[in-house]
Order: C-alpha cells, then sequence, then structure tokens
C-alpha cells in the first residue's frame, strides 16, 4: 500500500487554507467512487491534520452536455452506490441541483480547504478555474482517473499512440500503486450542510430531473464502483486469456466492458491495471494489449483534448488529413444519407444498421464495429465537416461512455487524428479506410448479426443503394 505521489496533486490558487472553515471539501465531479481515489483519500488526510471532518460536495446540473436520460440514470445509480460507501467511512455526501462550480462555491464557503479531482475536457476545465478564483481559499486538484498524471507523460500535443508510448511505459509502474485508505476520526454525518437531492432512489431521482428523455436507460449497464468491480472480475477470469488475439473479433465479445465506469470515474484505472496484472489467467502478450489500451491508448485521448481546445471540432484534424479530405470532397458517393436516416438506422447496409440498433439499444458497440460505423458516415454524407459533426452527435448521444476524451480522440482518429496516409481512393482520399469486404474476411459477421438481431431485434436485408 502506499500514499498519494507528489505529481497527482496541484495546487490551483496561492490562497490560504481558511482557519474558521468547518470542514474539508471534496468537491467530486469526475472521480465518482468512494474507493481507489486519491482526491478523496487527499482530503481525508488533510482533514486530519485539521481535526476536522470531510464532506463531499457533488454538483448535479440537469444540461450537463450532450447528456440524456441515459447517461444520467447509470450515473445516478453509480452516486447511490457512493453515498452508501462514504456513509460506512462516516463520510456524508451532499447532492445539490444546480451547475457543479457554483454549488462548489456554496459548499467552499464553511470549508477550510477544498479538494477536486480533475477533468481535460474545456467546460470540466472552466469549472475549476472558477472555483479556484472565486473560492477564497485554497483548491488544491488531486489527478485520479489516468495512471499517469499527463504533464509527467508530455507538455505537448503527441503526434500518435508511438510517440506516447515510451514516455509512459518509463515511468508507468511507479504510479501502479494500490493506495492506503483511511477511515476519518471525525464523522460528517451529522454535520449541519444538507443537499437538495437525495441520490438513494436514483429511478426516483431521475424522474424529477427535467433531462432529454428521447434516449433511455439501458438495461445492459448498471452503474456504480461494485458493479464495474464485477465486471472487471469476471473478464480477469475468462476474458483476459486470449485477449491479443480475439479482442477485435466482435462475436467472441471478449472484452472487459469498463469503459462506461472509467468514463464516469466509478473505477480507478490504476485499480483494473493492478488487478489485470495480478491475473494469473493472463499471458504476457494479452496483459501488455489489455495494458495498452487502458493506459497509453486511454492516456493519449486525454493529452489529445488536452493540449488541442478545440478537440470537438473538424478543424483540429491534421493537416493532412483534412487536405486530402477536402480535395475528395466532391467525389461521388456510394450512397447518401441524412443525419435523420442515419440515426434510424435506414441505409442499404445491414451491417451499418445493426451497429446502429445497437447503439440505441444497448449504449455499446464492439470496437471494431465502431470502427466501420464512422468509416462509413464519412462516405455517405455530403462533407467531410459534416460528416465529423453527425459521427460525434451520433457516438456523444448514444454511447454510454461518450462525451469522453476517448469519443472526442476516437472520432477525430476515424479522419486521421494519430494515423498516417494511406493508399489514396475515392472520397477518404488518403485517410484509412474500412470496407465491408475487410469485415466479412477477418471477422464471423454471422455470428455477431445473431447477437445483435436477439439483443435489438430483426435488422432486416442489405438494400441496393439508390
Amino acid at each position: 500500500m502506499a500514499g498519494i505521489d507528489d505529481a497527482r496533486i496541484q495546487r490551483l490558487n496561492e490562497h490560504p487554507a481558511d482557519s474558521a472553515g468547518r470542514y474539508v471539501l471534496y468537491w467530486m465531479q469526475q472521480s465518482q467512487r468512494a474507493d481507489s481515489n486519491p482526491a478523496l483519500e487527499h482530503a481525508v488526510r488533510e482533514a486530519e491534520e485539521r481535526n476536522q471532518p470531510v464532506v463531499v460536495g457533488f454538483g448535479l446540473t440537469a444540461d450537463y452536455p450532450d447528456a440524456n436520460a441515459r447517461h444520467y440514470a447509470f450515473l445516478l445509480q453509480g452516486l447511490a452506490h457512493v453515498q452508501d460507501r462514504l456513509r460506512d467511512r462516516g463520510i456524508k455526501l451532499v447532492v445539490r441541483r444546480g451547475s457543479p462550480d457554483q454549488v462548489a462555491l456554496e459548499l467552499a464557503a464553511d470549508a477550510s480547504l477544498v479538494v477536486c479531482d480533475r477533468g481535460y475536457l474545456r467546460h470540466q476545465r472552466a469549472w475549476r478555474r472558477r472555483v479556484a478564483e472565486e473560492a477564497g481559499r485554497a483548491v488544491v486538484q488531486v489527478e485520479g482517473d489516468v495512471v499517469v498524471p499527463i504533464e509527467v507523460v508530455s507538455q505537448k500535443r503527441e503526434y500518435a499512440a508511438r510517440t506516447l508510448r515510451p514516455k509512459i511505459e518509463r515511468v508507468r509502474d511507479g504510479f501502479l500503486t494500490s493506495l492506503t485508505e483511511a477511515d476519518p476520526t471525525k464523522s460528517s454525518l451529522r454535520l449541519r450542510v444538507t443537499g437538495d437531492v437525495d441520490p438513494s432512489d436514483p429511478e426516483r431521482l431521475l424522474r424529477a430531473l427535467e433531462v432529454d428523455r428521447e434516449v433511455a436507460p439501458v438495461e445492459s449497464f448498471v452503474g456504480g464502483t461494485d458493479e464495474a468491480r464485477r465486471r472487471l472480475t469476471r473478464f480477469l477470469r475468462s476474458g483476459i486469456g486470449g485477449y491479443a488475439e480475439n479482442r477485435s473479433e466482435p462475436a467472441a465479445e471478449q472484452v472487459s466492458g469498463l469503459s462506461p465506469y472509467l468514463h464516469f470515474g466509478q473505477i480507478s484505472p490504476v485499480e483494473v491495471a493492478l488487478k489485470a496484472r495480478a491475473s494469473k489467467s493472463a499471458g504476457r502478450e494479452d496483459l501488455a494489449t489489455f495494458l495498452e489500451e487502458l493506459v497509453v491508448r486511454r492516456e493519449l485521448s486525454a493529452n489529445y483534448v488536452y493540449f488541442a481546445e478545440d478537440y470537438d471540432r473538424y478543424g483540429a484534424l491534421p493537416e493532412w488529413a483534412r487536405k486530402t479530405l477536402e480535395k475528395h470532397k466532391e467525389d461521388a458517393r456510394p450512397a447518401r444519407y441524412t443525419r435523420d436516416e442515419l440515426e434510424a438506422g435506414k441505409t442499404h447496409d445491414r451491417y451499418w444498421n445493426a451497429a446502429m440498433a445497437e447503439m440505441r439499444e444497448t449504449g455499446y458497440l464492439h470496437n471494431t464495429l465502431r470502427m466501420y460505423w464512422g468509416k462509413q458516415i464519412i462516405q455517405w454524407t455530403n462533407t467531410p465537416g459534416y460528416a465529423f459533426d453527425t459521427a460525434l452527435y451520433l457516438n456523444n448521444r448514444y454511447f454510454l461512455d461518450g462525451r469522453d476524451p476517448n469519443s472526442f480522440t476516437n472520432i477525430a482518429w476515424l479522419f486521421g487524428l494519430h494515423d498516417r496516409p494511406w493508399q489514396e481512393r475515392d472520397v477518404l482520399g488518403t485517410v484509412r479506410t474500412m470496407t465491408r469486404g475487410g469485415l466479412d474476411r477477418k471477422y464471423d459477421m454471422d455470428a455477431w448479426m445473431a447477437q445483435v438481431e436477439e439483443r435489438s431485434g430483426p435488422v432486416g436485408p442489405d438494400a441496393p443503394t439508390a
């Protein structure tokens, strides 16, 4: 067991702690868990030094960018677990409706010190800047949702995984240490600080929120750290063996299913990596492949959105990719569809329609099909800029792990980010392609189609293009 590495801790302002404060506030937003959470543990230690209790605050906004009932249901299920676990440790969770930064400032008024976790997207960073500027007391950020703190790895936007990988691997093992957890000496459960939201009944709370309900919650994923750990245990027992060979086969379903839990901070990537390394089922190549995706690829995404201010815009793509796509903008398309037709899965391509059905019904899609799904959008829409916006809209609307650094990065990858030029073709130019024939050659698509239709209903046959 170990403490919190100093590289994870960053002062966000120069204010001193407030000696008149009644508690140490941990403003929880990204790391939505009560276990293996460096920000929470730092708050506990600071509280012990001050002989004060810890209060955990959470701002529940009903207008989080691109979020809908599907995302909120998962988040609220996780918060219910957080509340139970914190109560066991003598820590009060205070949830209030409102913008997260405003809720944090309200709770900071009676705090001696504010501790927060870290997010990389524009609005997440803006929230933390505002709290640091206006809280009037020390605000400390603790990074706990990547394995290696972002600035430790690189001070610039990385070109590709191959440039980031050696930088991470040089220091990765030093950050793969389990975290010592301690219950605070002073309980905050009876402290007079209240919220206006009780997360103990997620379904009732969801009904009371004014959120987009067009995309419904799913039964295939249940939020919370306990469920994340169950999935991880199941994967390490029966899925990680052979992972390197089988992870790309959609019908094999040999994946961890942890991406929604990592997105909402309901499980620590350090915990996942440590348990994977301790697994007796993983061969050397299996473990290396899993850690490549969990650490290198995921943290490449964090690097991208952190250093590219316009990460969610077509203009952020590499110059070579934009030039080749613009060069081929007037090429004849094999088919043309509106965004509404795509969202409804009304194309000529049975595989594509099945992928869209899977997204709509389950909030999930195997990564191989995500790539195929996105590449076809480029070919079936009028301009590459519109294709980019459409792919990002559908991704963030339906996937439980949408609206994530991985989402923005993976959508941009479809258009050439972190990749290189390939053989020139119509429409895509030298951006990498992915074809229907390639799926048929490499994968058991009949088996995958049968799985999708069992979950989502019949998809129908392929149709001729107009």
